[in-house]
C-alpha cells in the first residue's frame, strides 16, 4: 500500500512543478537564450566562416576570464532591471530607468565632491543621495499616472530626456565637478568611492553585494508582506482590487518611487566605483546621449520574468556575454554583435513564453503516461 502511495504521489509533486510559474520563467529564459546563440552563430558565420565556432566559444566562455568585472559590471543593470521589474509587479512600464539612474548618478557625484564628510561615511552618504534622487525621478511619472492618469511611457520617456539635459546642464556650471579641458567630471574623493572588494586589476566592489541583498529584500516584499499582495493583486486587475478596497493611487506613487530608487541606486553605484587606477575614480562625460543601463534593465527584467531573483541571474548572464563579446573582437568581431545578441534573446523570450505552453504541455502528457503506468503496475 505505501508503495503504491509513493508511485501515485511522484507524479503529482511533478506536475506541481513543472505548472509552477518558475519552471515556466526558467524554461522561457533557457528557450530564449538558446535561440538567441544559435541566431549569433548564423550571423557570426555570415561574417567570418572560419572564425564563427572560435567566437562563438569566446562569446559563451569569455567572461569566465573575467569573471570580477562580469559582476562589476553587473550591479547597475540589477538595479535598472530591479527598476523595471518591480514595476512591472504593479502593471507599470516603467521605461524611465535610464533618467533614474542618471539623476542618482548626480546626487551620488554631487554629495561626493561638494560634502566633505569622514572615511565610511562619505561613500554610504553619496550612495544614499543617490537612491533619493532617483526615488524623486521616479515619483514624477507616478503622480502624473496616479492623479492625472498620464501614462507613465510618455511621461517616463519625457523625464529620460529632461534628466540628461538638465544633469549635463548642472555638471559642466560646476566648477568644482567639471574638468573642461577633459570635458568630463572631475576625480572622486577617496572617500566617496565604495569599498572594493581587493580583487586586482578590477573595478569589483561591494556594491555587487548590496545589489544581491536589495534583490532579495525586493523579493520578500513582493511575496511575503501585505503591500506586495497588493501591487501584485493591482498589476493583475485594477479594477478587482479597487473593488476589493486596495488604494490603487498610492499604490502607483509608492511603486514609480521605489522603482526610481532602484535605478537611482545604479547610477550611485557607476559612477562611486573605485578606479583599478591609484588616484582616480570613475567618471562622467555630459555628452547628452541617454545612459544604456537604463535601457539594459529593460532587457534584464524582461529576461529576469520580472522576478528580483531572476533578475540577478539575468543581470549576471547579459554582463557575462558583453565580456565575452569584448573578447571576441580578438577574432575579427565587432562588439555590436553583443547588442544584437542581446536584441534577440529578448526578441525569442516573448516566443519562448508562447512556446512554452507547448512544452509544458509535453510534461503534462508525458507523467499523465508515466502516472497511469504506475498505477498498471501497483
Amino acid at each position: 500500500m505505501q508503495d503504491k502511495t509513493s508511485l501515485t504521489s511522484k507524479p503529482s509533486l511533478i506536475n506541481k512543478f513543472i505548472h509552477s510559474k518558475g519552471f515556466s520563467a526558467f524554461t522561457a529564459a533557457l528557450m530564449s537564450i538558446f535561440l538567441g546563440f544559435v541566431f549569433a552563430f548564423l550571423i557570426m558565420a555570415f561574417a567570418s566562416p572560419d572564425n564563427a565556432a572560435s567566437g562563438l566559444k569566446m562569446l559563451l566562455f569569455g567572461g569566465f576570464k573575467r569573471l570580477a568585472d562580469v559582476f562589476y559590471f553587473a550591479t547597475p543593470i540589477l538595479m535598472t532591471g530591479l527598476a523595471v521589474g518591480f514595476a512591472f509587479k504593479m502593471g507599470l512600464f516603467n521605461i524611465g530607468a535610464a533618467g533614474q539612474y542618471t539623476m542618482g548618478m548626480f546626487f551620488a557625484l554631487y554629495v561626493g565632491f561638494m560634502w566633505d564628510l569622514p572615511d565610511g561615511i562619505h561613500w554610504v552618504a553619496c550612495v544614499i543621495a543617490g537612491m533619493i534622487g532617483g526615488l524623486l525621478w521616479g515619483l514624477i511619472p507616478g503622480l502624473f499616472k496616479a492623479l492625472l492618469n498620464v501614462h507613465e511611457v510618455i511621461t517616463s520617456i519625457m523625464f529620460n530626456y529632461i534628466g540628461m539635459y538638465l544633469v549635463d546642464m548642472l555638471i559642466q556650471s560646476n566648477a568644482a565637478m567639471y574638468v573642461s579641458s577633459k570635458t568630463r567630471t572631475a576625480y572622486l574623493p577617496a572617500s566617496a568611492q565604495l569599498p572594493s572588494l581587493g580583487i586586482e586589476r578590477s573595478n569589483a566592489n561591494i556594491s555587487i553585494i548590496l545589489a544581491v541583498l536589495i534583490a532579495v529584500l525586493l523579493y520578500i516584499i513582493l511575496n511575503k508582506t501585505t503591500f506586495g499582495y497588493e501591487l501584485r493583486a493591482t498589476g493583475f486587475n485594477k479594477f478587482a482590487s479597487t473593488y476589493a478596497g486596495m488604494n490603487g493611487k498610492r499604490n502607483i506613487i509608492l511603486t514609480m518611487g521605489i522603482a526610481g530608487a532602484m535605478a537611482g541606486l545604479g547610477g550611485a553605484f557607476a559612477i562611486l566605483a573605485p578606479s583599478t587606477i591609484q588616484g582616480s575614480s570613475m567618471t562622467y562625460e555630459p555628452i547628452n546621449v541617454i545612459a544604456a543601463n537604463g535601457f539594459n534593465g529593460i532587457a534584464v527584467a524582461l529576461l529576469g520574468s520580472n522576478n528580483p531573483l531572476g533578475i540577478i541571474f539575468a543581470a549576471v548572464f547579459i554582463s557575462h556575454i558583453q565580456r565575452g563579446g569584448t573578447l571576441a573582437s580578438l577574432y575579427g568581431y565587432k562588439p555590436e554583435i553583443i547588442d544584437i545578441v542581446i536584441a534577440v534573446i529578448i526578441y525569442f523570450s516573448a516566443f519562448a513564453m508562447l512556446m512554452n505552453t507547448t512544452v509544458v504541455s509535453f510534461f503534462k502528457k508525458l507523467f499523465k503516461k508515466s502516472s497511469a503506468t504506475s498505477k498498471e503496475e501497483a
